[in-house]
């Protein structure tokens, strides 16, 4: 997902659309996979469900930009672009919720245990 919100915010011209807003939409979508990564590098399986569910939070951040985004008339030949980095957004984050759900219906204690 962060590589096509790279790619949207890399295709719009400066003037369309101020930095703080590419900047916001851009560490959002870095921080999905970020978090991901550093729930795998916590020691214990309580971090490790903790993770999935900020970079749920992320993920939904992603797609409350990119609904923000689409409903910018200024933004219109880049539509179908940003609905793709929304259905993504909402598909991650439907699998972060199954994903946390399945860790905390399993008795696998985390690294540090191991």
């Amino acid at each position: 997902m962060a590589e096509l919100v790279d790619d949207f915010i890399k295709m719009i011209p400066a003037q369309l659309v101020s930095y703080s807003k590419k900047d916001q939409f851009e560490r959002a979508s870095l921080s999905v996979s970020n978090n991901i990564a550093e729930g795998f590098d916590r020691g214990t399986t309580k971090e490790m469900i903790h993770f999935p569910y900020i970079a749920r939070g992320s993920a939904s951040e992603t797609c409350s930009m990119a609904l923000f985004f689409q409903k910018r008339p200024y933004l219109n030949p880049y539509k179908s672009q940003i609905q793709a980095i929304e259905t993504l957004a909402r598909s991650c984050s439907k699998q972060l919720r199954a994903w946390a759900g399945h860790l905390q219906k399993t008795d696998h204690q985390g690294a540090k245990y191991q």
